[in-house]
């Protein structure tokens, strides 16, 4: 037996014992493993940020064995079992690739997209966006939305357009700033910078959600270098001058940039 089908059968054996014998994890729903499986997944956000593989192979061993829970609960309610999982995921895999499984023919990877997203509409989906999970954080929703919408042709040609826009809804923010609109309409406006922001990092390259932690990471590291520099100082940071602590982040950053 291959050894990685060896240690699969080795965790549906061991999940299967603990639904026997644990009161815990018998007593678990597939409801109550919702909350902690969002919870393992954020972990390994973590983790890949954190370019940490070893942290990266043990948040994935959690997020399988999620998967094994979900498929055990479900097979003692008679209504899947692991093999429906699996089956399920492979034949999704085979008829949404017609260029491997097929005698379709694709020049790149935007025409592989283009030909998923047209494949789920004909398998009965009314939108492309159908797929978007309606729970997930704003920002990863947009890009989910524009990356679905560009499957199917609907995006800019220029990177320079993407821009354009990017200015034209900041001028529009600034233009409701600045003759006083109601909270609503800057609101309104401001969520278009944003989606226009996003819009333009699929353009660059970048994704936003792993940019904006990235930058929260380094704002932490940041500041606790200002508090910890402030406390050595024996000074409080509400007692300094903003001048006294943009000294401190100025070295903080040039401290951090060298490590």
């Amino acid at each position: 037996m291959r050894p990685e089908l060896e240690a699969f059968e080795r965790l549906l054996d061991i999940i299967t014992e603990l639904r026997e014998k644990c009161p815990w994890d018998r007593k678990q729903t597939i409801e109550s493993l919702r909350y902690l499986t969002i919870e393992e997944t954020y972990e390994l956000s973590d983790a890949i940020i954190d370019n940490d593989m070893e942290e990266v192979k043990k948040e994935l061993g959690d997020l399988m064995m999620h998967v094994v829970f979900y498929a055990q609960i479900g097979y003692e309610r008679k209504e899947f079992s692991i093999d429906d999982v699996l089956n399920s995921v492979c034949d999704k895999l085979v008829r949404r690739h017609p260029h491997i499984y097929g005698d379709v023919e694709v020049k790149d990877d935007e025409d592989v997209k283009r030909n998923w997203e047209q494949i789920k509409l004909a398998e009965g989906k009314k939108s492309v966006l159908e797929g978007v999970p309606k729970s997930l954080p704003a920002m990863v929703k947009a890009n989910r939305i524009q990356e679905k919408a560009r499957g199917i042709g609907f995006d800019w040609d220029k990177q320079e357009q993407v821009w354009d826009k990017v200015k034209e809804e900041m001028d529009e923010l600034q233009t409701e700033i600045e003759k006083g609109a109601d909270h609503a309409r800057i609101e309104d406006e401001f969520g278009d910078v944003l989606f226009s922001m996003i819009n333009y990092s699929r353009f660059v390259g970048v994704n936003p959600e792993d940019a904006l932690e990235r930058t929260n990471k380094k704002f932490i590291q940041r500041f606790q270098y200002l508090e910890d520099k402030a406390a050595a100082q024996g000074k409080k940071m509400a007692d300094m001058t903003l001048e006294e602590m943009e000294a401190i982040w100025q070295e903080a950053k040039t401290a951090f940039r060298k490590g």
